[in-house]
């Protein structure tokens, strides 16, 4: 299906004519769009841009991978499973809801072990994916809330659910990010309200998105206990991501040490779980941070030390350290070189294992080229 036929679709599922599209946009964005514009999008006279992608991601409630990869109309239909545009599905999850509220629902341990199936999947599925099957499960434990155990079960839910959008639109992803805390502080468990917010973070952190937010997420994790834990690993990487992209070299540097501290004392066994930080996993975060910071050697020891340890079952994040590669390429000159390597790297994961964070990386790769070719 052509972009134009998917935008066309996705607005009149909504029930929203050409003008209501464009104001929702330029409501939320300040794009300045009108019908002729929306119109010229859906006729194919024009695609638009990544910018674009993001703003309709957004204001259609839809993965921005559904939108660049323009699939067609029936894996559409099931990977938005759980968005609430279709008023059949969003039938069955309610249905679903309330049968589980009648029935009792899962039991605080058999939710444990869903989150722990999760966070397995997450490492090789994509993010429409695991949006279609979180989104149900967030349905069913709404109607549980009567235990605080269950108030972090939904905490960690959400901010799964919250990273199959993309954080660049500030919107989407952010809203998850803060439920998730809030439904977190409702547990009263501090080991889940340090976690969700170190884990809103540092995925906000790598992917360059929204920084005032991660540091925010970031200071209220380390602010609610230091003592040494997964939750508060995450949240100083994402602390030092958002540093070496505001170009504070020497705060990144002494959060990376700081960083490495705490892992030294809590590191994972567990190598596939988002839950888990193994050894492989916090040199993926190094790699991309020594990258940012221009340090080529360091760099390339993370790289090094990750490849050494990381399953061969998690290829995506093999891509993830070749597009480091390409943005360390970018950095050092060879901005064509940088953006055709990291392409061919992202070229060669299947697209279905593809994830949001890996659209981003790309994108800041081709903003380094571009910005280097027009002197900024």
């Amino acid at each position: 299906m052509e972009i134009g036929e998917l935008i066309r679709d996705l607005r009149r599922a909504r029930g929203w004519s050409q003008g209501r599209l464009a104001s929702e946009i330029n409501r939320a964005f300040g794009a300045g769009l009108n019908r002729e514009y929306v119109s010229g999008w859906e006729r194919s006279r024009h695609v638009p841009r990544a910018r674009y992608l993001r703003y309709l991601s957004a204001v259609l409630d839809v993965p921005l991978a559904v939108l660049e990869s323009a699939v067609e109309r029936r894996i559409f239909l099931t990977d938005l499973v759980g968005t609430a545009i279709a008023p059949v599905v969003a039938s069955d999850l309610l249905s679903e809801g309330f049968a589980a509220r009648l029935a009792g629902g899962p039991s605080p341990d058999e939710w444990e072990a869903k989150l722990a199936t999760y966070g397995t999947q997450y490492m090789s599925l994509g993010a429409a994916d695991i949006q279609r099957r979180v989104s149900g499960e967030l349905v069913v434990v709404q109607q549980q809330l009567d235990q605080p155990r269950l108030w972090s079960v939904a905490s960690r839910l959400m901010t799964l659910y919250a990273k199959t959008f993309p954080g660049a639109d500030g919107s989407r992803a952010v809203h998850w990010y803060r439920m998730a805390a809030q439904a977190a502080d409702e547990s009263g468990d501090d080991a889940a309200r340090v976690w969700v917010r170190g884990r809103a973070a540092i995925a906000l952190g790598y992917e360059g998105a929204s920084l005032r937010v991660a540091d925010m997420f970031a200071d209220q994790a380390m602010a609610i206990s230091d003592r040494p834990s997964l939750g508060l690993l995450t949240a100083i990487y994402g602390r030092a991501h958002s540093a070496a992209l505001r170009g504070d070299t020497e705060t990144a540097r002494m959060l990376a040490e700081r960083g490495q501290r705490v892992f030294d004392a809590v590191g994972s066994a567990d190598q596939t779980s988002d839950y888990a930080v193994p050894w492989w996993r916090v040199n993926v975060f190094r790699s991309l941070l020594l990258a940012r910071l221009g340090d080529e050697r360091g760099a390339v020891a993370a790289q090094d030390a990750a490849r050494a340890e990381l399953p061969a079952s998690l290829p995506r994040f093999a891509t993830h350290l070749e597009l480091h590669r390409g943005l360390m390429l970018a950095r050092s000159g060879d901005h064509a070189g940088g953006v055709a390597y990291a392409q061919s790297a992202l070229d060669a994961l299947p697209p279905e294992r593809h994830s949001l964070t890996l659209r981003m990386l790309m994108e800041e790769i081709h903003t380094r080229a571009d910005g280097a070719g027009t002197g900024a």
